[in-house]
C-alpha cells in the first residue's frame, strides 16, 4: 500500500538511491493559499546533512510542484510533486547485495517480494519520508485556516529525558538546537549522548512528543475508527517507530481512577476539564483539549560495528556496515511526526465536514 488517507490522500513513490522521490496529493481543498517556501522549510528541517548529529549525506531536497497549485493557490486538482536525489552513492551498498542486515527490512522484503533494492534500503528507506513531509506541510497550511497547530519535539534520547510538562516549555525553542529539544540544558546532554554513541560506532533510540492545539470537538468515531487508533496508524507507519502512547499512556496503568479522571468544570463557553490525563480524546472522539502523544523510535540498526547475519544462501556472514547514517533518528523524525499528524487531522476534518453537510441536507 503506497497510499494513505480517506479524503486527503497521499500516494508516494521513489527509492533511497533512485533518480527521485515524489507523490500525488488528492483531496486538498481548493482556494487555499500555499507557500512553496514553507514546504521547502519543512523539507530543510528533515533533510540529511543538517548538523553533526545526522548522516553526512548531502541532499538539497528541493521540491518541484508539478500540478494542483496555480498562482500560489490550490485548484482542487491533484497536487503532483518531485524531489530529486542528488547525492546517492550506490557503491556504498554493493557489499549488501546478498546479505541481510540485522534489524533492517532486507530479509522480510526479500521473502515477500523475491527481489529487493538493496541500495540504502530502497523503498523501505526513511528517505521516502520526503513525500510525507511535503504532504504534511501542505496540510499544515490548510489547518492554519481553522486554527489548528502542531508542534513536536525530542523528549528523550537514550537515558536522557525531558521530564517537564510541555505547558511549562516554550516549544518554539525546539528549533534552537540540532537535537530539537525545547530545554537548552537537556538538549546539550542529549547532543553529548548522540555524539558519544557515534564515536563508539553505535546508535541510540529516542522519543518524540507531539502536541496538537486548537482541535475541534467531535473528530473520530466511537468504535472501530477511534481518533487515537487512526493517529497511531499514521505515526506507527513512520520508519523506526516502535511505540505510541497518548495522554498518560502506559503510565495510566500505574494510576488510580481518582488520579487519572479528568474532572469537569463549568466554563464560559461550556464545560471544561480541570486536567487532561486523557490526552484530548475520550471514547475515541476529540474533546477539544490539547492532544498530547509520544512516539518511541528504535536505535538505527546500521552501525559501524561488526555484526553477524546470513546471506541469501543461508551461510553465516560477519560484516561491518558502511554508508552514511544517523546515530539517532529522533531529531530528524520531528518534522515527519508533525507531517503525519497534520495529514490525519486534515483528513479527519474533511470527513467531519462532509458528514455535517450530509446531515444538513437530510434535515
Amino acid at each position: 500500500m503506497n497510499t494513505i488517507g480517506k479524503l486527503y490522500r497521499l500516494t508516494s513513490f521513489g527509492e533511497s538511491h533512485g533518480p527521485a522521490l515524489g507523490g500525488v496529493i488528492d483531496g486538498c481543498p481548493p482556494g487555499v493559499r500555499i507557500s512553496v517556501e514553507r514546504i521547502q522549510q519543512e523539507l530543510d528541517r528533515r533533510r540529511p546533512g543538517q548538523s553533526v548529529l545526522t548522516t553526512s549525506r548531502q541532499e538539497t531536497d528541493k521540491v518541484e510542484i508539478l500540478s494542483g497549485i496555480f498562482e500560489g493557490m490550490t485548484t482542487g486538482a491533484p497536487i503532483g510533486f518531485l524531489v530529486r536525489n542528488t547525492d546517492a552513492r550506490e557503491r556504498d551498498y554493493g557489499n549488501l547485495k546478498d546479505i541481510f542486515r540485522p534489524s533492517h527490512a532486507d530479509y522480510s522484503w526479500q521473502m515477500k517480494y523475491g527481489h529487493r533494492d538493496y541500495r540504502g534500503g530502497g523503498r523501505s528507506s526513511a528517505r521516502e519520508h520526503v513525500s510525507r513531509v511535503v504532504a504534511g506541510a501542505i496540510a499544515c497550511q490548510v489547518l492554519d485556516e481553522v486554527g489548528v497547530s502542531i508542534r513536536a519535539f525530542v523528549s528523550r534520547v537514550g537515558n536522557v529525558s525531558l521530564d517537564v510538562d510541555y505547558r511549562q516549555l516554550d516549544l518554539a525553542l525546539s528549533e534552537s538546537n540540532p537535537v530539537r529539544c525545547p530545554d537548552a540544558a537537556v538538549a546539550e546532554r542529549m547532543m553529548e549522548e548522540i555524539i558519544r554513541v557515534r564515536e563508539l560506532h553505535d546508535s541510540v533510540g529516542g522519543v518524540v512528543t507531539g502536541v496538537v492545539q486548537g482541535v475541534p470537538m467531535g473528530l473520530g468515531e466511537p468504535v472501530f475508527d477511534r481518533f487515537q487508533a487512526r493517529l497511531a496508524y499514521y505515526l506507527m507507519g513512520i520508519n523506526a517507530a516502535k511505540g505510541f502512547e497518548y495522554g498518560e499512556g502506559f503510565h495510566a496503568a500505574t494510576m488510580r481512577g481518582s488520579e487519572h479522571n479528568d474532572e469537569m468544570l463549568p466554563g464560559e463557553n461550556g464545560p471544561c476539564f480541570r486536567t487532561n490525563h486523557a490526552g484530548g480524546i475520550l471514547g475515541g472522539i476529540t474533546t477539544g483539549e490539547d492532544i498530547c502523544f509520544r512516539v518511541a523510535f528504535k536505535p538505527v540498526p546500521t552501525i559501524g560495528r561488526e555484526q553477524h547475519t546470513v546471506d541469501k544462501a543461508g551461510h553465516p556472514v560477519a560484516f561491518t556496515a558502511s554508508g552514511r547514517h544517523d546515530p539517532c533518528v529522533a531529531p530528524r523524525a520531528v518534522p515527519v511526526v508533525e507531517a503525519m499528524t497534520a495529514m490525519l487531522l486534515l483528513d479527519a476534518l474533511l470527513e467531519a465536514d462532509s458528514w455535517h453537510r450530509f446531515v444538513g441536507l437530510k434535515k
